[in-house]
């Protein structure tokens, strides 16, 4: 178990995703053996495919009921099973500092959700890396595969501050240019964007052949309006001020989000990733129990 007196892995939160099981739908290239496909042939019990006998390979890897049936003498593959190096994204643009009906802002949620899901891949043997983004990526911290290394992280995340514009899009090109290898990468946002450059970068991730999960965290006075009436409404990212009535804009408002919501999950299913909405209203501890499994 980590240290105790990280504000964002309480022990609660450790307790719970301990044993999390993070797995990943496509092959990766990791750093050893571990628990995820890999695009290297092994000695895993995952078949992979027949190739046909050659002189000085062993004659216990003849597979001799395909010989029975066939007359032909061929070794059965496996996939080699290896361990994996993940990239957690953390937005703290402005627009992460809302709260509404939940106890905390989207941020704070976010960063629970990051030191959860770090510690649950360092726990089941991989390792873990950090960006935090809001135009572009900010600060980097190299990964880890221990629970020692994963203090810098931790502390980190309690010095992010929410501030200024956001593109995720713009951000997800450049992790796909800094990451070198299939991999897992994790996307935490609120994703307010038009969906068309987010998918962009989220189709570049799914073409270089990473699993791909991304985490929507929303507010729920953000998905179901709680004011009414004529509201001066402020951008957290630009400033920008708004006077509105917002009974007259509350349904189509909230088909709008519900579309965005669809429009993110449909793109995210294309390229073999997932995608989960978080409510900050939702404990996170039993919210984290819905990444069980990974992208699988």
């Amino acid at each position: 178990m980590p240290e105790a007196g990280f504000r964002f892995l309480p022990p609660a939160l450790a307790e719970s995703v301990h044993r999390l099981g993070i797995r990943v739908r496509r092959p990766v290239r990791g750093r050893g053996e571990g628990l995820h496909r890999s695009p290297e042939y092994g000695a895993s019990v995952e078949f992979a495919e027949y190739r046909p006998y050659t002189p000085g390979d062993p004659p216990n890897r003849i597979d001799w009921p395909v010989y029975a049936r066939s007359d032909r003498y061929l070794i059965r593959q496996s996939l080699e099973e290896t361990s994996l190096v993940a990239t957690v994204m953390l937005d703290t643009s402005g627009s992460m500092a809302y709260r509404d009906a939940g106890p905390c802002t989207k941020l704070e949620y976010g960063s629970f959700l990051a030191a959860g899901l770090m510690y649950a891949l360092v726990a089941q043997g991989d390792a873990a890396s950090l960006f935090s983004f809001g135009a572009g990526l900010d600060r980097i911290l190299p990964p880890t595969g221990t629970l020692a290394g994963l203090r810098p992280m931790l502390e980190a995340l309690e010095t992010f501050t929410p501030d200024g514009v956001s593109d995720i899009g713009a951000s997800l090109q450049q992790a796909a240019d800094r990451i070198p290898s299939r991999s897992l990468v994790v996307c935490i946002s609120d994703f307010l964007q038009p969906p068309a450059a987010i998918i962009k970068g989220l189709r570049r991730l799914g073409h270089d052949g990473h699993n791909v999960i991304l985490l929507h965290v929303l507010d729920g006075g953000e998905r179901r309006l709680t004011l009414g009436g004529v509201s001066e409404l402020r951008d957290l990212e630009t400033n920008r001020r708004l006077t509105i009535e917002l009974d007259e804009i509350r349904q189509g408002y909230e088909r709008a989000v519900e579309a965005h919501i669809e429009q993110l999950g449909r793109a995210c299913a294309e390229a073999l990733g997932a995608y989960h909405v978080f409510d900050t209203r939702e404990a996170v501890e039993s919210a984290m129990l819905r990444l069980r499994g990974g992208t699988q």
